[in-house]
């Protein structure tokens, strides 16, 4: 048995390093990894050693090759905006992934200003417009273009995300391991790290008395809580549930960059002082996996913000030490647990094996009892057409609203009562979605390139949703943005099985850069044009270039004329390519509709 065992062993190391070169191989003829040279403008770069004088180029054997004119210069957001007529500048190659919002650098001059008791150094802070930098972020040495989904659940090249501190401190978990050119991902993590798949299903068995797995518990939303990799919500897909993962950027290093290289929904984000940018009742699950954080301090007021988002019979999964270790301070923090979601009205259902389950129960008669009796405040009521942007946690909970909702793929066709309070009639919501299959179908034709050529969407303006429910059948996820001045449409967005955030889009997005294949913007520039304080056309394309991958598309419509001009002018300038058709709008006229594809290119 021993000698066989090797053998298979051996077999087993073998097939896999064959098949690690057969993908590798695939990668640069364009089969398995869909590099199709046709359907792209540029080629990857060839890869050189960083210069000391470093200015971007294409690659040689690209049909329009050649030394750009942009310059390589640290440029920040000047008053009056001015670009080069060389074209944008090119941030040096150190600030290959910078996040405005998240920088390490201008976090640690606030410090001293933060609640650093309530980790405030996890959030949101955006430096003001003379601290933002206006240059084209470029991609790090030898960036390729991302393995193509489903492959990329598993697989993505390291020099992408360049970076082994997960690699080291959490592969015996099975988060992630090196394998030559290549990062694998098991589909481990520190409470599963035999696999997100058994795991999933033994809380499917927790949840259903062990009759059923999560979707036959009623669950399709799910917010996970320090995702790490977010291998918890890949596995959830065949399942057919949506996940919204997110974590911060702390000593988990690039981890949401990982995520997303993956092909995961995922964005940087932390629960600390401001509500999470979610709309309330939206999920079915909030999933915490030794997600570092401290749910029994400041009275409770981050499981108060988990109650904010679930949605009535919903459940908190909480897979941490307190949960089953009886040592340290462990008891003591489970009693106060207890105690908070009994204060919330909460039912303890299920304890098993390091994992315990709570389900928020539909009992306005219990949070009354609780709140004459102080053991909790409940919320006065709220505007729901507000969007939850840098707004601080409450430290109450709001009374229930059962809404029932029907199962997927029913769901994608619901109608929110939120849209009625918002004047946004049954009808106008049909024709919202039969405009968007259309269109779509034309998109895919006009820019020449097949489904599994994208896989990363995000709509950063989507209104009722009906752009990403037509391609829920689609191998690609949608990040739906409903932006913070206008009404909140995304809670009706989630009321439909799909997920997203709410944004400003004066402001950088919360994510990495080259994260996404797709930005379909409607009506979007024109939503800013009377705001001036970093809402300039310049800023938001700046950071659609930030965010988007190379040879990625931006699709911009709805605008009047004189924006898709300008927007056509500047494009060549920030290295993009255009197409200017026509489609019909939404009233059956003719418009302009954008096409621009971002080069690819390189600092050498």
């Amino acid at each position: 048995m021993v000698g066989f065992t090797k053998a298979f062993d051996w077999k087993v190391g073998q097939f896999i390093m064959v098949a690690l070169l057969v993908m590798i191989a695939s990668f640069y003829t364009g089969t398995l990894f869909s590099n199709n040279s046709s359907s792209s403008l540029y080629v990857p770069p060839q890869q050189h050693d960083v210069q000391h004088k470093q200015h971007p180029t294409a690659n040689a054997s690209s049909p329009t090759s050649g030394v750009f004119t942009n310059k390589v210069s640290l440029t920040y957001r000047t008053e009056p905006l001015s670009i080069p007529e060389t074209g944008m500048n090119i941030c040096p190659l150190t600030y290959n992934e910078y996040i405005p919002c998240h920088d390490i650098s201008y976090i640690k001059e606030l410090l001293p200003k933060l609640d650093l008791s309530r980790r405030e150094e996890l959030e949101r802070h955006c430096p003001p417009l003379n601290r933002r930098l206006f240059c084209l972020v470029p991609p790090p040495v030898d960036y390729k273009i991302p393995i193509r989904w489903p492959t990329s659940r598993d697989y993505v090249w390291r020099s992408n995300v360049n970076h082994t501190h997960l690699a080291e401190v959490k592969g015996g978990q099975n988060w992630v391991h090196e394998k030559d050119q290549l990062w694998w991902f098991p589909g481990g993590g520190t409470h599963f790290k035999h696999g997100a798949p058994e795991y999933i299903q033994r809380l499917g068995n927790m949840t259903t008395n062990e009759t059923g797995d999560l979707h036959s518990a009623g669950i399709f939303q799910v917010l996970d809580v320090g995702c790490g990799v977010a291998s918890f919500s890949a596995y959830l897909l065949p399942l057919n549930i949506q996940t919204m993962s997110f974590a911060p950027k702390d000593g988990h290093e690039n981890q949401i960059q990982f995520a997303l290289e993956r092909g995961i929904g995922a964005m940087i984000s932390a629960i600390s002082t401001k509500q999470l940018p979610y709309p309330s009742n939206s999920f079915e699950m909030v999933h915490c996996s030794r997600c570092r954080v401290d749910w029994h301090e400041n009275d409770g007021i981050l499981i108060k913000e988990v109650d904010r988002l679930l949605r009535v019979n919903g459940y908190f999964v909480y897979s941490a030490p307190p949960a089953y270790r009886k040592d340290k301070d462990f008891p003591l923090i489970w009693d106060m647990l207890m105690n908070l979601t009994s204060a919330m009205c909460w039912k303890l259902i299920a304890r098993q094996v390091q994992t315990a389950i709570w389900i928020k129960q539909d009992n306005n008669l219990c949070l009354q009892q609780n709140a004459q009796q102080k053991f909790i405040s409940i919320c006065e009521s709220t505007d729901v057409a507000k969007p939850s942007w840098k707004t601080p946690l409450r430290n109450c909970v709001a009374e229930r609203t059962f809404q029932k909702l029907p199962p997927k793929p029913q769901r994608l066709s619901e109608y929110s009562g939120t849209l009625n309070k918002l004047g946004i009639n049954r009808e106008k919501f049909l024709l919202d979605t039969i405009y968007w299959q259309d269109q779509i179908r034309q998109y895919w034709r006009l820019m020449n390139i097949e489904e599994k050529d994208v896989r990363n969407v995000m709509d950063m303006n989507a209104f009722l949703g009906g752009f990403a429910v037509v391609l829920n059948t689609w191998p690609v996820w949608v990040m739906n943005v409903v932006p913070a001045n206008m009404n909140n449409t995304l809670s009706a967005i989630y009321d439909r099985g799909l997920i997203g955030a709410f944004h400003d889009w004066c402001e950088p997005f919360s994510t990495y850069p080259r994260t996404y294949d797709l930005l379909h913007a409607n009506r979007l520039f024109t939503n800013y044009r009377n705001r001036e304080e970093g809402c300039l056309l310049e800023d938001i394309m700046l950071e659609m270039d930030r965010i988007l991958r190379p040879q990625g598309y931006v699709i911009i419509r709805g605008e009047d004329d004189d924006v898709i001009s300008r927007v056509k002018d500047l494009a060549p300038k920030f290295l993009w390519e255009t197409q200017l058709h026509f489609l019909e709008n939404d009233q059956k006229k003719m418009e302009p509709v954008l096409f621009c594809q971002k080069k690819f290119w390189a600092v050498v």
